[in-house]
């Protein structure tokens, strides 16, 4: 080592719950979160199991909003608060992914009231203090103690109905807040040490969950390896993957999860050669290979993921509003972003190609 350790670390308080079965002590939870009126969230798939969570509690629901949307549109969140008001909500219980527990953020950014996640996916967001709203094709983040969920129950058994496509994207996804941390200009090394075991934990388990979606032990194993992603991210600074990830979906409206997974490879290709370190641990939690932008490529090349952005939607001509939006409101990254870079990474991302520096 060439030079002593500079770090700081802050752990988010928060509590987790983790286990087959564990949806049963959610009562409990809500009460130990003093919780008397609580709305349960959830985005319209998912109203029946929103309804089951409700019985689970009993008198302390007062409702189900099965009204959650992918990237939180302002209109969507007003909406709910509304109904938080009218109901006398004092809490809310967000059943899903990323849509619903988004919009248990954005209730509780504006309202205060505590919030317990329940995650259907491997998202990761129900680990962080960070919110995100769209409005006007823009999407808005920022991180604020208040959105930071209570309590977080993570039951595998719950995962057992997610298609294994969505499966697939949602665990790539959790992989690319553990990517970034790595080379976050806050990284410490507590939160290396999970983003390395949150990254071989979910690659080791997605091939598994894909291959054989009733395998509970690889269910297990990804919400385990989501957990660790999550917390990387709500401890470090986001960078230029989520930046693009946020253009493209505030502003193409893409599906959030498989924008990540399409996006990964090539914005970790475009950082490999300023983060060697991270390129290190990376390759240790891929088994040992060189190029974790490639093998990360390959990996969902394996999982059947969409590759490219036109697959998605996106057309060509939209690459320079991205461009020029992503510039103009740039995030730290370790290595410079420009214009020429930033229109080759997403001309490759688009056509789907490899990934390249």
């Amino acid at each position: 080592m060439s030079q002593a350790r500079t770090f700081s670390y802050q752990s988010l308080p928060m509590r987790v719950v983790m286990g087959p079965g564990v949806l049963g002590r959610l009562a409990d939870e809500v009460d130990a979160a003093g919780l008397k009126r609580v709305l349960i969230l959830c985005s319209p798939p998912q109203q029946a199991l929103g309804e089951v969570v409700a019985q689970l509690i009993g008198e302390r629901a007062v409702g189900v909003h099965p009204h959650a949307r992918m990237h939180v549109p302002v209109e969507s969140a007003a909406a709910a608060r509304d109904r938080v008001a009218e109901l006398g909500a004092d809490g809310c219980v967000a059943v899903g992914g990323g849509s619903a527990i988004g919009l248990g953020k954005a209730i509780a950014l504006e309202t205060g009231l505590k919030l317990i996640a329940v995650p259907t996916t491997y998202a990761g967001s129900e680990m962080t203090s960070v919110w995100g709203l769209t409005e006007n094709g823009r999407k808005r983040t920022g991180k604020d103690l208040r959105v930071l969920p209570v309590s977080v129950l993570y039951d595998p058994e719950l995962t057992l109905s997610l298609p294994a496509a969505a499966s697939a994207t949602s665990g790539m996804n959790a992989i690319a807040h553990a990517v970034e941390a790595l080379y976050a200009p806050d990284a410490s090394p507590v939160i290396s040490l999970m983003a390395e075991e949150g990254v071989r934990s979910l690659a080791a388990a997605l091939p598994a969950v894909v291959a054989k979606g009733k395998d509970l032990l690889a269910r297990g194993e990804a919400q385990y390896g989501a957990w660790l992603c999550g917390a990387c991210l709500g401890a470090t600074t986001m960078s230029l993957h989520h930046k693009l990830c946020h253009a493209l979906g505030g502003t193409l409206d893409l599906p959030h999860a498989e924008t990540h997974t399409v996006v990964l490879p090539h914005a970790l290709a475009y950082n490999q050669p300023a983060a060697p370190d991270a390129v290190a641990a990376l390759g240790r939690a891929l088994g040992g290979v060189a190029d974790p932008a490639t093998a990360l490529w390959e990996l969902a090349g394996r999982l059947g993921t969409p590759r490219s952005l036109r697959e998605l939607g996106m057309e060509e001509d939209d690459i320079s509003q991205i461009v020029e939006q992503v510039l103009a409101h740039p995030y730290a990254n370790p290595r410079e972003v420009t214009a020429e870079g930033l229109t080759r990474l997403l001309s490759r991302a688009w056509a789907g190609e490899p990934p390249a520096a």
